[in-house]
């Protein structure tokens, strides 16, 4: 074994620049680990015990190292992924794509020590007689297809191409995030529902897909509330327009009504990135004196800080007026009472009026539930007819949870197993 060239390896790894982070997860971490005790020679057990570890973590993740190492570089957040997203890369500065151009380079050296020749290292090291098993090689396409160039640093205008559609980090990584714990974090698997999937309330589906659009376009859009009755596709519907514009650079970023007194910091982390970006909070409505009602309040008007461009809010709730009312809120005369008590109810009722864009969704008739219903089975490919699916559809209704969109998905969904699991005779 060259320990040579395990230290030119290493040396790579430590030269990067811009790219550290690259290797700063498990598989990264359990790389250099296993190049530092093959080229120190320590006991044969503990190269096999790093080459192990090293092995798990990539078979955890079902990827060769080669795919991995080029994944990570694709969603790396770095002063040059993201100043090329907004800056032609012929403008950035000299020492910046310097760096990117070196790292690009180190990170190749990387890729070329692949499983076969660090399993072949850790046999000669261990002097045993078989050689570990290594982890498959796999061709994992990828947008930028790094291994077609004899040297990494000429794949720059490429990866700045790259950068500039699909954005850095996790917004290059992930379509939707939640907001949580005070950071953003990626969701790995969002809900996939598509406007084509949609049935019914078709004046408030182009009236929301309109208002993304103007988003998108860069200018100033209307912030959105969503009410009405229960189960009705409020969030279905928000969560397919962003679905439907994921790759013209637009996010979802999902906020929980807790976090809600985040929202200023959370816009400042977004306000300055090429992704257009929803703030999306569900089921809506606030308690008096509520510190998230003021976070929103802020973020709805503006406040002396100039509101982001990029970033609306769209909100969904089954209440008109999103803060409760009581009738012992109402100005009655007596001491100590209010003077302008008035002004206070206004207040509490306005506060919807904030919104630019109201799109109501009233109550599901049995003529649109039906309608939703057949939509629903016919994207399932359900083998049963017309007439016997109202009925069951009916049916169900009657004894759950009434007429909503909610409502025909889960009956669909029981459907759906029931006829897999029924001989087909019986819904003919």
């Amino acid at each position: 074994m060259n320990t040579t060239s395990i230290r030119f390896l290493q040396h790579q790894a430590a030269s990067l620049l811009l790219y550290q982070s690259v290797l700063t997860d498990e598989v990264g971490l359990a790389f250099l680990g296993l190049l530092d005790t093959l080229y120190h020679g320590n006991k044969p057990t503990d190269c096999l015990y790093a080459y192990g570890r090293w092995f798990k973590a990539l078979s955890a993740l079902g990827k060769s190292w080669q795919s991995h190492l080029i994944d990570r570089i694709l969603f790396d957040d770095n002063p040059f992924s993201r100043q090329v997203q907004q800056h032609p890369l012929e403008t950035l500065a000299v020492p910046l794509v310097a760096a990117a151009k070196h790292d690009l380079q180190a990170l190749q050296h990387l890729y070329n020590c692949d499983s076969e020749t660090l399993s072949q290292w850790v046999r000669l090291v261990t002097k045993s007689e078989k050689t570990p098993v290594a982890v498959p090689k796999t061709t994992t396409p990828h947008p930028v297809s790094l291994p077609e160039f004899a040297s990494w640093g000429d794949a720059l205008p490429q990866l700045a191409d790259y950068h500039r559609r699909h954005g850095a980090g996790l917004f290059a990584r992930y379509r939707a995030l939640r907001w949580e714990a005070e950071t953003l974090q990626g969701i790995p698997h969002p809900d996939p529902v598509r406007l084509a999937d949609l049935a019914g309330y078709n004046r408030q589906k182009t009236a929301l897909i309109d208002n993304v659009k103007v988003l998108l376009a860069g200018y100033p859009t209307l912030h959105v509330l969503l009410y009405g009755c229960r189960g009705s596709g409020k969030s279905s519907l928000v969560k397919a327009v962003a679905n439907e514009f994921a790759d013209r650079n637009l996010r979802l970023v999902e906020v929980a009504k807790s976090d809600l007194r985040d929202l200023p910091s959370i816009v400042e982390q977004l306000r300055d990135l090429p992704q257009k970006s929803i703030l999306f909070v569900d089921d809506l409505s606030f308690e008096e004196d509520d510190e998230a009602f003021k976070a929103l309040k802020v973020v709805l008007e503006g406040g002396a800080t100039a509101r982001a461009s990029n970033v609306v809010v769209y909100a969904t709730s089954n209440r008109r007026h999103l803060v409760r009312e009581f009738f012992e809120d109402r100005p009655r005369p007596g001491q100590g009472d209010e003077v302008h008590a008035w002004d206070t109810v206004q207040e509490k009722l306005s506060f919807s009026d904030r919104f630019g864009l109201h799109l109501t969704f009233e109550p599901t008739n049995q003529d649109t539930y039906l309608e939703i219903v057949r939509h629903l089975a016919g994207k399932a490919r359900l083998d049963i007819s017309i007439e016997a699916l109202d009925a069951r559809a009916l049916q169900w209704a009657t004894q759950h949870n009434g007429r909503s969109g909610r409502t025909a998905r889960q009956f669909i969904d029981f459907l759906q197993a029931e006829l897999a699991l029924s001989p087909p005779d019986v819904w003919s």
